[in-house]
């Protein structure tokens, strides 16, 4: 079995037990894994550009967002039905990327993660400003009668559950392929060797732009599902925290793997959960925890399970 075949074989059985897992696991927990599907695939995104491209952002809030707040904002104010908006979020948010990252590759290293935290911050504050449309603080919620598609209802528990897998399983084979293309293999040699990719003859920034805009997309699609599975459109999500998050559920999980920004969000979400129901202290339960996770598994999880153990992991 060649390694391209494995690799769709474990993509395809990682999508499969999450089927599974609806059939087993008690409400409780195929609720929370509903959620943890969509930011997964938000961190999925941010691994595009800093796993696989070497890029170190701290504005992908700003995608999330936007996608959110496209879909949110045309349904609430438009009266938009749910397909439609959804692809107008994730318009939104790659049109968010296209512009931001134009802007943001002209620099680099420091200065590049500098300029996206400052245009996150500025979608924050839009997001404030323009209060009369989108509540400001307050967010808003989305009626449950349009959240329906092609009569489906998508705030059922089952139907959330299975958009939740489909999302995911459609981000986690997308990029599956796509690493594993000739332009795949381009952003690796860009993270690995910049100067020596341009020497080669590539066109290094225009790689890195069309990196920028797959994962604004794709986590603008997140954003879009979130707001649409769970019916709240929030300014909390266009903050700083959300950029940090998925940076430590792909380091968590294991920058530069396919399957790390799952397991990452998942050993994330439920240390939160738990670590909660404990003490008031839990964000200090969490730092010790990811310091450790640092020290001992600086490749993450799944990275390095494949450096020590399973070298076919993709």
């Amino acid at each position: 079995m060649g390694p391209d075949t494995r690799a769709l074989a474990v993509h395809l059985a990682v999508i499969a037990l999450l089927i599974g897992c609806w059939f087993v696991l008690p409400q409780y927990h195929t609720g929370n894994l509903a959620r943890i599907l969509v930011l997964a695939t938000f961190a999925s995104a941010y691994n595009l550009v800093f796993g696989y491209t070497g890029l170190l952002s701290l504005g992908h809030a700003l995608f999330f967002a936007a996608g959110m707040y496209g879909l949110g904002i045309v349904m609430q104010h438009g009266g938009v039905s749910a397909l439609p908006a959804w692809v107008f979020g994730v318009a939104c948010a790659a049109t968010v990327g296209l512009v931001t990252g134009a802007l943001a590759l002209r620099t680099s290293g420091v200065a590049f993660m500098i300029v996206t935290l400052m245009f996150a911050q500025a979608g924050y504050l839009c997001v404030l400003y323009f209060g009369d449309w989108t509540r400001g603080d307050e967010g808003f919620v989305i009626a449950r009668t349009a959240r329906n598609l092609i009569g489906i209802d998508l705030a059922d528990e089952r139907v959330r559950y299975f958009a939740g897998v489909c999302l995911f399983g459609s981000s986690l084979l997308g990029i599956g392929q796509l690493v594993r293309s000739g332009f795949g293999k381009t952003l690796i040699a860009i993270r690995e060797n910049e100067e020596r990719a341009r020497m080669l003859g590539y066109d290094v920034q225009r790689c890195k732009l069309i990196a920028v805009v797959i994962s604004a997309a794709l986590a603008g699609a997140a954003g879009a599902a979130y707001a649409l599975l769970f019916g709240y459109v929030g300014a909390s999500f266009a903050a700083v925290q959300y950029s940090i998050l998925p940076l430590l559920w792909t380091l968590l999980g294991g920058a530069g793997t396919t399957l790390g920004p799952l397991l990452g969000t998942l050993v994330m979400f439920y240390l939160v959960d738990y670590a909660s129901d404990i003490t008031d202290a839990y964000l200090l339960v969490v730092g010790v925890a990811l310091i450790l996770a640092t020290l001992f598994l600086p490749q993450g999880i799944v990275g390095t399970l494949r450096r020590r153990v399973l070298r076919w992991l993709p």
